[in-house]
Order: structure tokens, then C-alpha cells, then sequence
């Protein structure tokens, strides 16, 4: 395990992340923050813009919530729980370089208030299927 990939959150096959509680399990009674993982960073090149959800709005396992913009392409977001998002990372919407940079910490994307997870990997199980080893 490499450690750029942080053991205390979940992952989806999509290369977004949720930030769980230290005894690893989704805590549907406080908001969860999201991401993109250090990989899907480095494979959509430089960011120049977010388009993420209002605060308040529903978001939907498996539909896409919002955009990564980088200057070689756009990728979706897809929510790995659903609920209703809470806040979003208006310093990474400001200045998107921060995701690049800082991944797993500053460069979050937006918290959701979780009803219910969709398919989530362990940081072992992520690694394992995208070749990421250390």
C-alpha cells in the first residue's frame, strides 16, 4: 500500500473517495467528505474548473453529480453515497490546482449528509484493482 492512498476512507471504481470514521464504517449521522483520488487527478492532467452540487441538492449513487474540468478533458462525478449535500470546498472551486496538489486533504470537492452507500473498496481492494503498490 502506497502511502499516498489513505487507509481511512473508502473508495469507488470511479476514483472518488469518502472520508470515514476511524472505525471504518460510513457515518450516516454527520456528513462525510468526498474527493478524487491522487490517480484520477494525475490522469485528467491540470484542473481549471469544478462544476459540483448546491448545497442542499440530493445526490444519487450512480448519477453524476457534478464535473472535473482538466485542459485535456471532463470527467463526472458520481457520489459513492447517496444524500444530500452539506457543504462543498468553495477554496478548490476558487482554485482547482488544489485537487492536484492536495488530493486527500485541502483539495476535497463537498461533504454529503449520507442515506445510503453505494459500492465502496477498501484502500487495499482500490489499489489492488487500479496497480497501485508500494
Amino acid at each position: 500500500m502506497t502511502a499516498e492512498l489513505p487507509t481511512d476512507r473508502l473508495y469507488t471504481e470511479d476514483h472518488e473517495w469518502v472520508l470515514v470514521t476511524s472505525a471504518g464504517d460510513l457515518d450516516t449521522d454527520r456528513p462525510v467528505r468526498i474527493g478524487i483520488t491522487r490517480l484520477a487527478a494525475e490522469n485528467l492532467g491540470e484542473l481549471v474548473y469544478l462544476d459540483l452540487p448546491e448545497v442542499g441538492a440530493s445526490v444519487t449513487v450512480g448519477e453524476a453529480c457534478g464535473e472535473v474540468e482538466s485542459t485535456k478533458t471532463v470527467s463526472e462525478l458520481f457520489p459513492p453515497v447517496s444524500g444530500r449535500v452539506a457543504e462543498i470546498n468553495q477554496t478548490a472551486v476558487d482554485d482547482p490546482a488544489i485537487v492536484s496538489a492536495d488530493p486527500y486533504g485541502r483539495g476535497w470537492l463537498f461533504t454529503v449528509a449520507p442515506t445510503t452507500p453505494g459500492e465502496l473498496l477498501s484502500a487495499a481492494d482500490y489499489a489492488e484493482k487500479n496497480g497501485i503498490n508500494g
